[in-house]
């Protein structure tokens, strides 16, 4: 299989979780009474788009949805057909979790088309499944594989997500600082983000469980149920980081416009302290004739002095009045 062409690999599955892989001359020569075909494709590929769009078969409708630029969750019966579009987190690395890849796929009774734009773990994980013997055993049991290690493959960048919120609740109690402002909208706007794509995946696994298709039975639609459970939990999880993130961000704020508010009342009394002082050294400093003490040398240690005395009573004025 050449991955330049857009044809990333093909199965053969055995019915016993197994699969052999296939060469393309052997996809294009098969027949539904060999067994469940799988062809995974590379969506801009162009063997991909001509096979798809020329030989095989597919609705005109459902290819369109295949080969469509842009996506979003959905699951459509066409036929005898179910076309699924589902999504992942965005797990390359320096990636943002949010930035989600979709896989499309077109199922029937004996074959299953699955597309992809950029690398989907997913897809990796049930290839490994297959040479290992656990992997999905008919159409209905990939459909429900595919969903279930697509939510496996969320889980952590939830949990990731949800204890930087907890980190940065225990430095705003600890040293709030401005920095954290920016970490906070950073954690927000991942949140706000994955939701908006993972809540109406929840919507199309509530949606497949009642699909009239025959390949896909009740044990499917069970362990289907379930996935779409988590899927309910994560987004709730969701919900909470969001919310903990905004409340977090308000307590952050109120913190600092507190330490702000200490640090303008200090210099506020640093000013009031030295205002009367700057006033009277303002006033002998002016050159005019008739200055009091020019001509007596002891006269500026008298004056300071004097400056002492009127600063520490000015301290203890404020100190009386619970002022510092």
């Amino acid at each position: 299989m050449s991955e330049m062409q857009g044809v990333i690999c093909a199965h053969l599955l055995d019915g016993r979780g197994g699969g052999r892989e296939l060469t393309w001359p052997e996809v294009l020569d098969w027949q539904p009474e060999n067994g469940t075909l799988w062809v995974h494709l590379d969506r801009t590929g162009p063997t991909a788009q001509h096979w798809l769009a020329d030989e095989a078969g597919l609705d005109p409708l459902a290819c369109e949805a295949l080969l469509a630029e842009e996506t979003r969750p959905r699951s459509t019966l066409i036929g005898e057909g179910l076309l699924v579009i589902l999504r992942g987190v965005n797990l390359d690395p320096g990636a943002d979790p949010e930035d989600m890849v979709s896989i499309r796929m077109w199922i029937e009774a004996n074959r299953i088309v699955t597309l992809r734009q950029r690398r989907l773990m997913a897809a990796q994980d049930t290839r490994e499944a297959l040479n290992q013997g656990r992997g999905p055993r008919d159409a209905g049991d990939f459909l429900v594989e595919i969903a279930t290690r697509l939510i496996e493959r969320m889980e952590p960048v939830l949990e990731d997500l949800d204890d930087a919120v907890d980190s940065i609740e225990d430095e705003i109690l600890q040293t709030p600082n401005y920095q954290l402002r920016t970490r906070l909208s950073t954690l927000r706007r991942q949140a706000i983000g994955l939701r908006r794509h993972i809540a109406p995946q929840r919507e199309v696994l509530s949606r497949l469980q009642v699909e009239p298709v025959p390949w896909f039975d009740n044990l499917h639609r069970a362990r289907l149920r379930e996935v779409a459970d988590r899927v309910t939990r994560y987004v709730e999880d969701l919900d909470a980081a969001r919310e903990r993130a905004a409340v977090t961000q308000e307590e952050l704020a109120g913190r600092l416009a507190e330490q702000m508010n200490r640090t303008m009342y200090t210099l506020s009394l640093v000013a009031a302290i030295f205002l009367p002082l700057g006033l009277i050294t303002g006033l002998l400093g002016i050159n005019v004739g008739g200055i009091p003490g020019a001509e007596v040398k002891w006269a500026f240690s008298a004056v300071c002095g004097l400056l002492v005395v009127l600063a520490a009573l000015q301290m203890w004025l404020f100190h009386k009045k619970r002022w510092l």
